[in-house]
């Protein structure tokens, strides 16, 4: 149980193009994801503080009206209800950390 093989997770299509894979503690979901090029996030917010770290690729951002283009040098803080978007500009891997954990993605 503490150690996990991700080629062991199921993977899900949570929407066109966004693949994932999902650990789920008391308190957070961690998401690995497999972006396509050109995948749109659509605006949304939720009750869940998130972290994304692109591992590899290009994402296009928006948050709270900022739009930046973000790789694995740059980890994003989204608070909690804060409107947020997203497209691929590449293939993309990419973590996501929810706090407290999304049951939707069980």
């Amino acid at each position: 149980m503490y150690f996990n093989e991700l080629d062991q997770l199921e993977e899900k299509e949570i929407m066109p193009g966004f693949y994932g894979k999902f650990l789920h503690m008391e308190n957070m979901t961690i998401a690995y994801w497999r972006v396509m090029k050109g995948s749109v996030l659509p605006e949304h917010s939720h009750h869940h503080e998130q972290s994304t770290n692109v591992i590899s690729g290009q994402l296009e951002m928006t948050i709270d009206g900022q739009t930046q283009v973000v790789d694995s040098s740059i980890p994003v803080t989204i608070p909690s209800h804060v409107p947020h978007s997203g497209k691929a500009l590449s293939d993309c891997l990419v973590v996501d950390i929810f706090s407290p954990k999304r049951d939707e993605y069980r």
